[in-house]
């Protein structure tokens, strides 16, 4: 007769073997239960209010993030978190201090969102050719990559604007430009009409021969303010910093900065973080209210 223990040790192997016959590992199944740990400490930081909890907390998020991508290199849930979460930590903690740290993070950001993108063969073979073929490789994609799609520009869109004095980085701007496009076709509401705001920052910090559009650059950026309900504080930050400063509307510079720093807390709850540090730049910027008019 078979004894209890021996009978446990059996069941036991069975299970294993059962794991191993269907091709998951003790890694693949530890990774899968960290990933959802991993996208609630995002969500918690997130929602932090206090910048420097956030800012000490961050980098060790970010590293953990980055040894998981190691062990699984084609899981699209941390790919997307890696692309989100380092450009979210170069915009709101570095480059105001270190453009080489923060050139850093936004490439990796941009390379975990393109490691999403090239699964498509298509878009991959056409990534480095001109902008007409760079067009037909995103016809490839459809609604269901403007995540991966948004990030990834976001990421190499600020790379490009943080080095307009590196003809290499602004090259690459129609290809930004092209993916926000495609954000817009499929879902101009994504992340708080964030299409939107980049296009208003963008015709709003260019002078008009080298392509500016004010009249577009206002028009996109009320577009982003209606998707948010008015409540993402980053949008009224980069509109003073841009459109405003371009058409030398102190009045305006002045209200939308003081409507950013006297938003109250818990305006955006999930966005909380982001809100604040908003409100910090909208300080300084003020602070230096002589240097634009």
């Amino acid at each position: 007769m078979t004894s209890p223990k021996k009978f446990l040790v059996a069941a036991v192997l069975s299970i294993a073997a059962s794991f191993f016959v269907q091709g998951c590992s003790l890694t693949q199944l530890t990774i899968g239960a960290t990933s959802g740990i991993i996208n609630g400490g995002f969500k918690a930081i997130n929602r932090e209010t206090d910048l420097d909890l956030a800012s000490q907390a961050i980098p060790a998020d970010l590293k953990l993030l980055d040894g998981l991508i190691i062990e699984a290199p084609n899981n699209e849930k941390l790919l997307l978190l890696g692309a989100q979460g380092y450009t979210s930590y170069a915009l709101g903690f570095v480059q105001d201090s270190s453009r080489p740290r923060a050139n850093l993070f936004y490439l990796r950001a941009r390379d975990y969102g393109l490691r999403i993108l090239f699964r498509n063969e298509n878009f991959k073979k056409h990534f480095h050719g001109d902008v007409a073929d760079f067009d037909k490789a995103l016809n490839e994609l459809g609604k269901g990559d403007v995540p991966a799609v948004f990030w990834t520009a976001n990421a190499w869109g600020n790379y490009v604007n943080l080095n307009r004095d590196n003809v290499n980085a602004l090259s690459d701007l129609p290809k930004v430009e092209a993916m926000m496009k495609f954000v817009l076709k499929y879902d101009p509401s994504y992340f708080y009409g964030g299409a939107h705001l980049f296009f208003g920052t963008i015709l709003g910090s260019l002078p008009a021969m080298f392509g500016g559009d004010t009249t577009a650059s206002r028009v996109n950026f009320e577009k982003a303010i209606q998707y948010s309900d008015g409540k993402f504080l980053m949008t009224y930050y980069y509109f003073a910093k841009s459109y405003a400063v371009m058409t030398q509307n102190k009045e305006l510079f002045v209200s939308l900065l003081n409507k950013v720093i006297d938003a109250p807390e818990n305006l955006l709850p999930d966005e909380n973080l982001a809100n604040e540090i908003a409100k910090e730049k909208a300080k300084e910027l003020l602070k230096h209210e002589s240097d634009y008019f």
